[in-house]
């Protein structure tokens, strides 16, 4: 295998004057674009553009970059999972969304539409509507997309999913007219809270099946791989009972029939390789000792996976498919971007034209379209036009060995021109606590904090994803504990390595980081200057309770796992319970709708500290937001108070206070 990038050169320049500063909504403003898609002829491209607590989706003519249309849903709904379903034609779904820390909310409403606006059409919808649209209306099911049938410019495959009991739900593979909405049953699923997947010939092949607990009545996931024979049978083919223990979920099938899939034995990072289609025997193929496989890179002319994506620190692009004839053109694409990453993100039916993305920890993100026939890429747009890349920070990965042992890895973004050292520093845990991660890319809030002076930590502490689930199983009844101990770690390791002032350190997070923000200091209430919490879960009762978690059986199952089943236990674990510890000063933000960490939280946590003679110095409740802000103003406001803190604690005027005391 051959390494594309092992590392990527972190620059620095000269510092910018006070007077220079970039404004705080020169970094909350949404990008351009947050994904695209090239239509099957290269003739158009769709777009995913974020507006905050709505996404559309626009549609651009190639051949002069003409806007043609901006799909906008009513109600506040967004547009998500569009797909091209002919040559001018598009499919998506709708979905609400939450908050930006949160995971959006699908209605399960499906509609189509042309390039150019005309002949919308409801394809899945809920309710009434005229007679001629009464096939397309649907009651309890929910309809996801399998495959646009690139070749079907009318129809596509979806499955659809219909409660059967109060934990399971009976899933079906069916072929959907996106014009009269009829519907025709192709294969039904094995067994419960099952999802479906077609092979090269678009036709039913693989059932992946899961339960939600374990051997010990615990939360957990657990899946059964399912094959469908051409006698119309389904075939167990792997489990906990077969093949070590190790589970098996296809990932996709290429034009040729080999099947790709993944192998996790539950310990490491999960294997990459090819799955037998008649013995069921997984052929391993590449495996990574530290790092999940993030993303693929894949042939644009036969689906064959080119590379594999691993981001323990700095993504490293491994080559796995030297002898392919796509592998030397992405090499000499990734070689035309030195210190950035490279992707083939979309591509024409017939691959001759290839939308190129990259982007590094300084851009944003970039567009390119590659064309076979001329050889050269064209540049089509930037996700954030108005930032510089030679003003932004660098982002520097790091590791250290934790006080139990274990290798941790997290990112230092270090601002522009500064010598790394002794810098007042602000820890950034991230939310989840299971599953989400920090990543090496252009971060718009730690690049703001970075404009300000301020060098922020972000460490992928035990439970974070991407690093095998072992990993993040290490997270449940220890969010109190181990997390904040690899938290805790980080920051001394940080102070030990120069990086910060030991008198200038803040600690700020959303959701579980707000969390950490409020039970860090309560662990160590010597190691930080302040803190800020923002949209986090401090009290558990009200997560129980009040929060969209605990409305579902395995939400609180999860929740029984993650900090206590019984009320003692998920006392011991809460923030609130220990603000008489907490004497640094606070600063506490919430959204008024978060329907995820309810603002009673926030209430909560306020009300702790006052008592405790800790009265916070501000709290935000804003109006009309969720679990994270989406209106600019609105982060403008929150953005701007919270550097006016940091200010006041370790940054200039901290700073000058000391000084004049001395």
């Amino acid at each position: 295998m051959k390494t594309v990038i092992t590392a990527l050169a972190l620059m620095a320049g000269a510092s910018a004057s006070a007077a220079e500063l970039p404004s705080v909504e020169h970094f909350m403003r949404h990008a351009t674009y947050s994904s695209a898609r090239i239509s099957p002829t290269g003739e158009y491209l769709a777009l995913g553009v974020d507006r905050g607590g709505q996404d559309v989706l626009t549609v651009i003519r190639l051949k002069d970059m003409k806007l043609l249309k901006v799909n906008v849903l009513p109600d506040e709904k967004s547009v998500a999972g569009y797909q091209w379903i002919g040559d001018d034609r598009l499919i998506f779904t709708a979905i609400r969304k939450f908050g930006s820390f949160a995971q959006p909310f699908g209605t399960g409403e499906w509609y189509a539409v042309n390039a150019d606006g005309s002949q919308p059409r409801p394809v899945i919808f809920y309710g009434s509507r005229g007679t001629a649209e009464r096939a397309k209306a649907v009651f309890n099911e929910r309809f996801s997309l399998v495959d646009p049938l690139e070749n079907d410019p009318r129809n596509v495959l979806m499955s659809a999913t219909s409660p059967r009991s109060r934990t399971g739900s009976n899933t079906e593979l069916v072929m959907v007219d996106t014009v009269s909405g009829v519907r025709k049953t192709l294969a039904t699923a094995p067994r419960e809270n099952c999802s479906l997947a077609v092979d090269e010939k678009k036709q039913p092949r693989f059932a992946l099946c899961f339960d939600q607990e374990n051997e010990q009545g615990e939360y957990d996931t657990r899946t059964e791989l399912y094959r469908l024979g051409d006698d119309g049978k389904w075939t167990l083919v792997n489990n906990a009972d077969i093949g070590d223990g190790k589970q098996i979920r296809v990932a996709w099938t290429a034009k040729d029939g080999t099947i790709y899939a993944l192998q996790d034995d539950g310990k490491k990072p999960a294997a990459f390789g090819t799955l037998d289609r008649q013995t069921g025997t997984f052929q391993k193929i590449f495996q990574d000792e530290v790092s999940d496989i993030s993303r693929y890179v894949v042939s644009p002319t036969d689906d064959k996976p080119l590379a594999v994506v691993t981001e323990a620190g700095i993504p490293r692009i491994e080559l796995i498919d030297e002898a392919h004839a796509d592998s030397e053109l992405y090499a000499s694409l990734a070689g035309a971007f030195p210190g950035q990453v490279v992707n083939f993100s979309t591509a024409t039916r017939d691959g001759s034209k290839v939308v190129v993305s990259v982007y590094s920890d300084r851009n944003p993100g970039e567009l390119y379209l590659f064309d076979r026939d001329t050889g050269k890429a064209r540049f089509l747009m930037k996700a954030r036009e108005w930032v510089n890349p030679e003003n932004s920070a660098s982002v520097r990965p790091f590791d250290f060995v934790n006080r139990d042992g274990m290798r941790i890895y997290g990112y230092l973004t270090i601002p522009k021109g500064s010598d790394g050292k002794n810098l007042p520093l602000i820890v950034n845990p991230h939310g989840g606590p299971m599953g989400p991660r920090d990543n090496w890319l252009y971060n718009p809030e730690t690049q703001l904090f970075a404009s300000r002076g301020y060098a922020t930590l972000q460490v992928n502490f035990r439970g974070s994803g991407g690093f095998g689930k072992a990993f993040q199983d290490m997270a449940y009844g220890q969010w109190h504990t181990g997390i904040m101990n690899d938290i805790i770690d980080a920051t001394r390791w940080a102070v030990d390595e120069g990086v910060a002032d030991p008198d200038r350190m803040c600690i700020y997070g959303g959701s579980f980081g707000g969390y950490s923000a409020m039970m860090a200091p309560a662990r160590e209430p010597d190691l930080y200057a302040c803190a800020f919490g923002y949209v986090g879960a401090y009290d558990g009762e009200v997560q129980m309770s009040l929060s969209d978690t605990s409305r579902s059986e395995s939400g609180r199952a999860y929740m029984r796992r993650a900090f206590g089943a019984t009320k003692s236990e998920r006392a011991e674990a809460m923030p609130v319970t220990y603000a008489s510890k907490i004497d640094i000063p606070v600063f506490l933000a919430a959204g008024a709708r978060d329907p995820r960490c309810p603002p009673e939280n926030t209430e909560v946590m306020f009300k702790a500290l006052e008592r405790a003679g800790n009265k916070p110095e501000g709290m935000i409740i804003q109006s009309g937001e969720m679990h994270g802000f989406y209106d600019v103003d609105n982060r403008v406001n929150l953005y701007t108070q919270m550097l006016e803190f940091f200010n006041r604690h370790i940054g200039d005027e901290a700073a000058s206070e000391r000084t004049a005391a001395n």
